[in-house]
């Protein structure tokens, strides 16, 4: 069966934006937060209150079973990372916060990787190029383009910096439901993919690995590591295409990561 993209209407947009608008919120909230001693547990429950706040539901909270309201991921890991009373953020760490809220019938989501104190500047190179493919991607979100266009601006990008783009996991479209089509996929596929039109809305989020491009998923059935261990970044915004270019939903998510 065809996987059926949902166009939104301008009213829906402008439902779908303040959801985003209340992730990029809670999401620089959450830098404030970030520093050595902190668990990543006590991140998750400010997110949530956070959102409650603002008349929101975390959408990952018991979705498929996941049992916190914030992905974070430290390291190695590359998405899904469990929030526990047991990781406690140290000086040098990277942290990955994934975040959605369910707003009015509609989902937000996006994404940042930030530092924990200092970091060293390879570190540094990775955080930055991951952000920045993020970007040349989202300037391919143009009525008439393919998704095939965003795919390779990430690829592109990411491996001219002698990094490698994560190809077991993908962005996705938003809308009504988390996850709808069509799959954003951070490296170019072969065939043919579907053409972007107006009033789409898709969920780009590169997943760089500093090392190769492997992965795989601890025994809680959810972190997902890089093979070797080497070092991972994500960054995800939600974008709608729009006769005018892309309209970044959650604008506001990731300004000075640095």
């Amino acid at each position: 069966m065809a996987s059926v993209i949902i166009l939104k209407s301008p009213s829906q947009l402008k439902i779908m934006e303040e959801a985003n608008q209340i992730v990029a919120q809670t999401l620089s909230m959450l830098r404030e937060h970030i520093a050595p001693g902190v668990t990543t547990l006590e991140l998750d429950t400010l997110a949530e209150k956070f959102a409650r706040k603002h008349d929101s539901v975390p959408a990952f909270k018991g979705y498929r079973g996941f049992p916190g309201s914030l992905c974070v991921s430290l390291n190695d890991q590359v998405v899904h990372g469990i929030p526990s009373k047991k990781v406690v953020l140290k000086d040098g760490d990277i942290i990955s916060i994934d975040f959605g809220v369910q707003y009015k019938g509609f989902f937000g989501d996006a994404a940042v990787t930030l530092p924990v104190g200092e970091i060293d500047t390879q570190t540094r190179k990775l955080l930055s190029v991951t952000r920045e493919s993020l970007y040349k991607a989202i300037e391919q979100v143009q009525v008439g383009n393919r998704i095939s266009d965003v795919s390779e601006a990430v690829q592109e990008y990411v491996e001219k910096h002698g990094f490698s783009v994560v190809r077991q996991f993908v962005g996705h479209g938003i809308g009504q439901s988390l996850h709808e089509p069509p799959e954003i996929p951070n490296y170019k596929r072969n065939g043919r993919t579907a053409k972007l039109m107006s009033g789409m809305v898709i969920a780009i989020e590169p997943m760089v690995n500093a090392g190769g491009h492997e992965v795989k998923i601890l025994r809680d059935g959810w972190t997902v590591i890089t093979k070797d261990r080497s070092l991972s970044a994500h960054f995800e915004h939600s974008v709608a295409v729009t006769d005018n270019g892309p309209l970044i939903l959650s604008h506001g998510t990731d300004a000075n990561f640095n």
